[in-house]
């Protein structure tokens, strides 16, 4: 009892200054009341049925903007209300770090833990080298082997350790790995693709791997997915929710009222922890889970991106195993195999050795080409994520 009071009267809290917080506040104040000025009962001035639905539909947009500008307001308040805990590091071990690191030309200065989910902790610290530049992976693994604990940087920690001081945040190592692997065909008489694929770290011990489907194909079809990917990726690097970022995504592009335009956005989400995984489509084609010689669909009847203002996607959440494999496909796989594609690639999956998720996607393109007699008549893209304890 006595031991547990002294950490909790040791743990220590930290957050953005007075200044700081009230600046934000006041964004978040105003982005709030402009949604409210967005924010207004639908009543049509005319009974002209074109012009009304031509409010309508402006009226709906604008409630739109009103959702999207609370959510910014959220994301605000948050960021200037969050108090983060952390935890100093004992005199023993800290001056054992310091001097062992001081050694090695890097010098230390308050490294501390930072208690995360699960009972994990995170390591904080100030450090900056006293000649040349150091990787901070090397300054992760001789921080490790000190703390008899494996570290490793987190994804929004600087890559080198610099001659002036930085703060460095290190993240225990993740129970599972990932490994991605893509294969793709260009359709016919095109020289590029429609569909484009995107795998981000946003956090330490999180994959999110991302499929979008062009509508149609070549150079307009791909510059459309590779836009729906980037805004994507910037949002979750920001630290916008998975939902709350398509749902973005999805309204700027029924803002933009291009009936032609409306690619698929197919997610995995892995939480590298604990094995969970969340999966979320919109238009995009089923997912295959491979356990062993057992092969899962998971597919969901949603629309592409623009088609309705607003959106709710209900994720499908899986618990990973080892040797796991999760495969993603574009329409043009699909279309390779017909109407009972779903059926006819799961026999093709569980029947397949490697281990590899790019030679089991190579594999599969093979096989998907075969199926269409060679004939590429839609872009091809398949994306294989192999899961591993680590």
């Amino acid at each position: 009892m006595l031991k547990r009071k002294r950490e909790e009267k040791e743990l220590q809290t930290a957050q953005v200054s007075d200044l700081c917080k009230r600046r934000l506040l006041g964004y978040a104040d105003s982005f709030h009341e402009l949604a409210r000025s967005y924010d207004q009962e639908f009543a049509p001035d005319t009974d002209d049925r074109e012009a009304v639905l031509a409010q309508r539909r402006l009226w709906e947009s604008r409630q739109i903007i009103s959702g999207h500008l609370d959510e910014m307001a959220k994301i605000m308040t948050e960021a200037a209300c969050e108090v983060l805990s952390f935890r100093p590091m004992e005199g023993k071990k800290k001056r054992m770090l310091t001097q062992a690191l001081a050694q090695e030309g890097i010098q230390v200065e308050n490294p501390c833990y930072l208690p995360r989910e699960d009972g994990r902790q995170a390591v904080v610290l100030t450090m900056r080298a006293q000649r040349g530049k150091v990787s901070v992976e090397d300054a992760a693994d001789m921080i490790s082997v000190l703390l008899d604990r494996r570290f490793c940087p987190a994804a929004s920690t600087p890559y080198v350790v610099e001659p002036q001081p930085q703060s460095f945040v290190l993240e225990e190592e993740t129970g599972f790995l990932a490994m991605t692997g893509f294969a793709k065909a260009v359709k016919e008489d095109e020289t590029v693709s429609g569909d484009n694929y995107a795998v981000v770290e946003s956090e330490k011990g999180r994959v999110t791997v991302m499929l979008s489907d062009g509508t149609g194909s070549g150079e307009r079809a791909g510059k459309d997915s590779e836009r729906v990917l980037d805004l994507m990726e910037k949002m979750l690097e920001a630290g916008y929710d998975i939902d709350a970022a398509i749902n973005m995504v999805n309204t700027a592009l029924f803002a933009a009222g291009e009936d032609i335009n409306h690619p698929t956005l197919d997610i995995c989400d892995i939480n590298l922890y604990d094995g969970s995984c969340k999966l979320r489509k919109v238009g995009g084609a089923a997912t295959f889970l491979k356990r062993n010689q057992e092969v899962e669909q998971v597919a969901m009847g949603n629309l592409p991106l623009g088609v309705f203002g607003s959106m709710e996607i209900l994720p499908v959440e899986r618990k990973l195993r080892d040797g796991d494999y999760l495969v993603m496909v574009s329409d043009g796989v699909v279309d390779a195999f017909g109407a009972e594609y779903e059926n006819t690639m799961s026999s093709i999956i569980a029947g397949i050795q490697d281990h590899s998720p790019t030679e089991i996607a190579d594999r599969l393109l093979r096989i998907a080409l075969c199926a269409s007699a060679g004939r590429i008549r839609d872009d091809m893209t398949i994306g294989v994520i192999g899961i591993w304890e680590a």
